[in-house]
């Protein structure tokens, strides 16, 4: 059976109203009382406080490739310290960690650690940087948070949903080294009927997060007949483009059956391809291709010159054509940290 904590820690971010608790991390506001579960299944109302119910649940440990977040443009070719819990604030029909992210405390194995715990191991992985991810990392705001604490010198990753509101998440951006947030659609039906979401919220914390200065990623999985419209993935592009930046990198993904959608198919690499195509074509500069092999479009271009300046074949990646964020063929300076 799961673990329970056993430390008993108060959650941050909610208000009382007589004898109901009012959880104010997400826009959801879920409204408790005394014995019931937020629609997270991270913050619980036991006694006269929310506690933060999955504080250091752990359900899942890798050491990654900082790729497989997808991270493209942040720290290419190393390797980063991956942990996960469990519960999400949505419910998409089509989660490939479902088991994780929808699964009810009691019914999941987890195993607790502390924030020295998970440092420690961190640090003997010999990696400098931790990612938050497999399940919705915002809704792990205590643990998270006092893991950054613990060791500063560390870099960190969310890789989120973007739900949550504007307080927890300057709270975060003010600790994180980069983001990469799903962008699940880009309209509001597709939100409400597939992930009990609204794309509003979503996008006001990418341009929280932009606007912070730390590092942004986005991944969009491209599922068909579903957020694969060439007119919504122009949108998609143009929004990225005028609100955030043309450097901000897009990663479209393949879909595969999975979850409440086992009877959608795989998404075509040509979708794929066709994708990344209008998003080039409406100025994004770095625009990537991912759960499928590709032929250029795993790979880093300099937006002037157009040479390669990482080449990856799935996890593997040899940076060809830079002198640290430099092209090496123009000389310009590219938005990649290393």
């Amino acid at each position: 059976m799961a673990a329970i904590s056993p430390v008993r820690i108060e959650a941050k971010y909610y208000c009382r109203d007589g004898d109901e608790f009012i959880c104010e991390l997400c826009p959801r506001g879920c409204v408790l009382r005394d014995g019931q579960t937020g629609m997270c299944d991270a913050r619980r109302v036991e006694g006269n406080i929310l506690v933060a119910n999955t504080y250091g649940r752990i359900s899942c440990i890798a050491s990654d490739p900082i790729e497989k977040k997808p991270l493209y443009n942040f720290h290419p070719k190393s390797r980063i310290f991956s942990i996960g819990s469990i519960g999400c604030n949505m419910s998409c029909r089509h989660c490939q960690n479902y088991s994780l992210s929808q699964s009810s405390s009691g019914k999941k194995r987890t195993t607790y650690k502390s924030p020295e715990d998970i440092v420690e191991m961190c640090r003997r992985e010999n990696v400098d940087s931790m990612a938050f991810t497999y399940n919705e990392p915002g809704i792990w705001y205590e643990f998270i948070m006092d893991i950054v604490a613990h060791a500063p010198d560390l870099r960190y990753v969310m890789v989120t949903n973007g739900l949550l509101n504007e307080a927890p998440l300057r709270d975060m951006c003010s600790v994180m080294d980069a983001f990469n947030v799903d962008i699940k659609g880009f309209t509001d039906e597709f939100y409400r009927n597939v992930c009990g979401a609204h794309l509003d919220d979503v996008l006001r914390s990418l341009k929280i997060i932009y606007e912070s200065g730390v590092h942004l990623e986005l991944t969009y999985l491209l599922i068909p007949e579903y957020n694969d419209d060439e007119i919504e993935l122009c949108r998609l592009s143009e929004w990225i483009r005028d609100n955030l930046s043309c450097d901000v990198p897009l990663h479209f993904t393949r879909f595969h059956p999975d979850n409440l959608m086992v009877d959608v198919p795989w998404t075509s690499v040509e979708s794929l391809e066709r994708a990344r195509e209008i998003a080039m074509s409406v100025g994004l500069s770095y625009v990537y291709i991912g759960n499928v092999l590709s032929e250029e479009g795993g790979n880093t271009f300099c937006s002037d010159c157009g040479s390669v300046v990482i080449e990856r074949t799935g996890y593997l990646v040899d940076i060809v054509g830079l002198d640290g964020n430099r092209c090496t063929t123009c000389g310009k300076i590219l938005p990649i940290i290393r």
